[in-house]
C-alpha cells in the first residue's frame, strides 16, 4: 500500500471501518500497485476491444463504457435506461471480459477488509474507455466528486463512500489522477481550484489499483499518444453497515 499524503483533514467515522477507508479520508489516494498481472490486464483490454461493438457512448462520443456508468446516464438525463438495462449491463461485462467483475469486487473488500456486495437495482463494476485523441486526451476530463451516485440524505449524512480504479492499460503520455485537498461542500462541479490548494497527480501503472474518498476532488489529466486510457471502475459507500458497490 502506497499512501499519497494530503493536508490535515478531518476524519469522519470511518475511523472505525479498518485501515483503507480512514487513510483515503486522510489521504490524497492510496495506490496498490501490482494487484492485477500485465497478461491478466491485457486480456482483459483485449475482451473489451473485442466487444466493441457493445460499448455505451456517452456525451457524443466523447467517451465510452462497457457496461452503463451512472453519472454518465443521470448527466444526459437516462436514469430509466441506467436501471433498466442493469442486468443487461452487467451481462454485457462477463460476456467481454468473464471474471472482471468478481475480480474487482473480490480486491476492493480484501483491501476494506469486509465483504463488499452489489448495490441492489444497480450495475456492477464496468470498463471506461477515454479515446486517444478525444476531447479528455486533449483537455482533461471535468473537475469532479464522485458523488453522484448519493441520495441528498446520504450526502447530508456524510454516507461514507470511496472510488476504486483498476487500471488495466495507461496511455502512452499522462492520463494520470489528480486530487487536490479540496472536499465536497454541496457542489459536484466546483471551479477549478487555485494553485495555492495541495495536490497531487497519481501516474497509474498498469494492473495498479487506487482508492480515493468520493468527496476528495479530483481530476483526469490529458494524455498523448496513440493508445487509449481504459480502467475499470466501482464505488462503494457503506450503507447499513455494508460495503455496496455500483458503476
Amino acid at each position: 500500500m502506497v499512501l499519497v499524503p494530503s493536508a490535515a483533514l478531518p476524519v469522519s467515522q470511518l475511523a472505525s471501518l479498518g485501515p483503507l477507508a480512514p487513510a483515503c479520508t486522510r489521504e490524497r489516494a492510496v495506490r496498490f500497485p501490482g494487484v492485477v498481472g500485465e497478461a491478466t490486464c491485457r486480456a482483459l483490454v483485449d475482451g473489451v476491444y473485442r466487444a466493441r461493438a457493445a460499448w455505451t457512448a456517452n456525451f457524443s462520443g466523447v467517451q465510452f463504457t462497457l457496461g452503463r456508468a451512472w453519472y454518465t446516464h443521470f448527466e444526459e438525463d437516462r436514469e430509466d435506461e441506467y436501471f433498466e438495462g442493469a442486468a443487461a449491463s452487467d451481462a454485457c461485462v462477463e460476456a467481454a471480459a468473464p471474471g472482471l467483475q468478481e475480480l474487482v469486487l473480490s480486491v476492493v473488500g480484501q483491501h476494506l477488509g469486509a465483504p463488499v456486495a452489489r448495490r441492489p437495482g444497480w450495475c456492477g463494476p464496468g470498463v471506461h474507455i477515454f479515446p486517444a485523441g478525444s476531447q479528455v486526451a486533449r483537455r482533461g476530463g471535468e473537475v469532479h466528486f464522485d458523488t453522484e451516485g448519493m441520495s441528498d440524505a446520504q450526502l447530508e449524512a456524510r454516507t461514507p463512500s470511496l472510488s476504486f480504479v483498476l487500471m488495466l492499460q495507461t496511455p502512452e503520455l499522462g492520463g494520470g489522477l489528480r486530487v487536490w485537498d479540496e472536499l465536497y461542500d454541496g457542489e459536484d462541479f466546483p471551479d477549478h481550484p487555485g494553485p495555492r490548494v495541495g495536490s497531487t497527480t497519481v501516474v497509474y501503472t498498469p494492473g495498479e489499483l487506487v482508492a480515493f474518498d468520493a468527496y476528495r476532488l479530483h481530476q483526469i489529466l490529458s494524455f498523448r499518444g496513440a493508445r487509449d486510457r481504459v480502467s475499470a471502475t466501482v464505488h462503494v459507500l457503506l450503507e447499513d453497515g455494508v460495503w455496496q458497490a455500483w458503476f
